[in-house]
């Protein structure tokens, strides 16, 4: 090789290293950009009482180290006096932190509480993100609860269909005509949830109940409908303490945010202590949260989905157990059992990184980026 040669493919070589190692430089900062710059939200859901001097007291609390509040509290106070309710939020939004608050119906109220949600967004602006709307509606659907909304149906298709357009109607889009936002918290049908419009559902991590379980039924939902979803820690126990410790608390807002959650709420409810269930273990966590949050995130894990597992289209069942009811009007039928096997089975081996998904049409081409896509009616290899 001559001189002329030999520089060339020096310049070359050079010139290469140069590319691969500029390259490297942009997608680490990027990634860590995308990290950073991440939108997240994590409170506390008061939901204890209906005392204004309570809500600050809990607010000047967690101010620090949160960015979300909800106003879960349903006491007659909030009702009947919009001024304590003015008073609260307005006390939530100059400390900073974001707002939802959650209303019932209409007419257990003696103010408009839809021309009270006009005036909140013009008031809070973006700090006052939406309204939560109807507590558990599948939870209830599956377990007959005292709100369930559909009580009889002679197909699974039917119920699906009533069920999703009932929350449509009643719910859903008559409040999105005042609030930016609806949202509601479930421990089961996320998906006809979502598909009821919904903005956001927050995942419930309830007992000992799989989270793996619980991530992929609900974000997957959310992403087959383009919409977010978050998490909210509920009780453990049905006795005091019913909170988990501050490290389960702190283990679960972490899992929460590695797989790509966007809210993260601690539900504080009933009042046993001076902020209901919340103890300052609770808080020495949710301040730990914040500052790996804000100091070093990536320290707290990224867990994607890339494994789908594909149920039948309306199959409401609600993936407890093997004899877990279909919609709570059916029994468990001849599919339950191997579903529910199936989706033990590939959490067990895929942890978070598995989604549940529904087989209709809109989902076929969002399961064309999935590393590996296994079907009910399949035998798991």
């Amino acid at each position: 090789m001559n001189d002329l040669n030999r520089r060339v493919v020096l310049y070359v070589t050079s010139a290469s290293i140069a590319v691969i190692v500029f390259s490297l430089f942009l997608g680490l900062n990027w990634t860590d950009n995308q990290t950073r710059d991440r939108e997240f939200y994590v409170g506390v859901e008061y939901a204890y009482g209906g005392e204004v001097s309570e809500v600050k007291a809990l607010v000047d609390k967690v101010k620090n180290y949160t960015n979300l509040f909800i106003m879960g509290s349903v006491e007659d106070n909030f009702k009947t006096n919009q001024t304590a309710l003015d008073e609260a939020c307005d006390y939530i939004v100059e400390a900073k932190l974001h707002l939802i608050v959650l209303f019932t119906g209409s007419n257990q109220y003696n103010y408009s509480i839809f021309d009270w949600m006009i005036r909140a967004e013009q008031k809070y602006g973006n700090q006052f993100l939406g309204v939560y709307r109807y507590d558990e509606p599948g939870g209830n659907q599956i377990d007959t609860g005292p709100t369930s909304l559909i009580k009889s149906g002679t197909t699974y298709t039917e119920v699906a269909e009533n069920y999703t357009s009932t929350i449509k109607t009643i719910f859903v889009d008559n409040y999105l005509k005042a609030t930016p936002k609806i949202f509601t918290a479930d421990y089961g049908l996320y998906w006809f949830n979502y598909k009821a419009n919904y903005s956001t559902v927050f995942v419930e991590y309830v007992g000992n109940e799989s989270r793996s379980r619980h991530i992929a039924l609900g974000r997957a939902a959310a992403e087959t409908f383009a919409k977010d979803w978050g998490v909210i820690v509920t009780w453990k126990y049905e006795q005091p303490p019913y909170l988990e410790s501050g490290g389960e608390l702190y283990s679960d807002l972490s899992l929460a945010y590695a797989c790509g959650a966007k809210y993260a709420v601690v539900f504080s409810y009933p009042q046993i202590g001076d902020y209901g269930t919340l103890t300052e273990e609770h808080f020495e966590a949710l301040e730990k949260f914040w500052h790996t949050l804000h100091n070093n995130p990536d320290s707290l894990g990224f867990s994607p989905a890339n494994i789908a597992y594909v149920v039948p289209a309306d199959y409401g069942f609600g993936f407890r157990h093997p004899n877990d009811t279909i919609w709570g009007l059916f029994p468990a039928d001849e599919l339950s059992e191997k579903i529910y096997t199936d989706i033990e089975t590939l959490t067990e081996r895929y942890g978070t990184q598995l989604n549940i998904f529904y087989d209709e049409p809109q989902t076929e081409a969002i399961l064309k980026s999935y590393s590996q896509v296994f079907y009910w009616n399949q035998i798991l290899p």
